[in-house]
């Protein structure tokens, strides 16, 4: 089987959405970022209290990475199609950040080196070889 990919187009997220990919928000987030447009996520509020405040970890990565990005009560506002640049990025101890700011780093000019991984090893321990094969493939 093949697979085409095609460009990436902003767009919104919310209502009944939400409890179906709550966990996903934040490589969504990271997906908002690399499309062309804005990517609206709303009716969040939930991801205030996992693991970490997600919307504050991410909108804040997501700056720290130089994409214009606006943080709402329940959830932020992504202008997507600006070009990505590496950084040293805290994933504050929450593996749904790392994973997705390690996606995000794929995509960076420069390097991206996310703090204090470990945390992945919660839900997907083998993630760090899985994402290499994957770059190598």
């Amino acid at each position: 089987m093949k697979v085409f990919g095609g460009p990436l187009r902003g767009t919104v997220i919310g209502g009944a959405e939400i409890p179906n990919v709550i966990d996903e928000l934040p490589i969504l987030a990271v997906a908002g970022a690399l499309a062309q447009g804005r990517t609206i996520i709303r009716d969040a509020r939930e991801l205030r209290v996992k693991e970490t405040d997600r919307i504050a970890a991410v909108a804040g990565n997501l700056r720290a990475m130089g994409v214009p990005v606006n943080e709402t009560e329940d959830g932020m506002i992504i202008e997507g199609g600006h070009p990505l640049h590496g950084n040293r990025l805290p994933c504050f101890g929450d593996h749904r950040i790392a994973m997705s700011f390690a996606i995000a780093g794929l995509f960076a000019g420069g390097e991206t080196v996310i703090e204090n991984v470990e945390c992945v090893a919660t839900s997907y321990p083998t993630f760090g070889a899985t994402l290499e094969s994957v770059q190598t493939a």
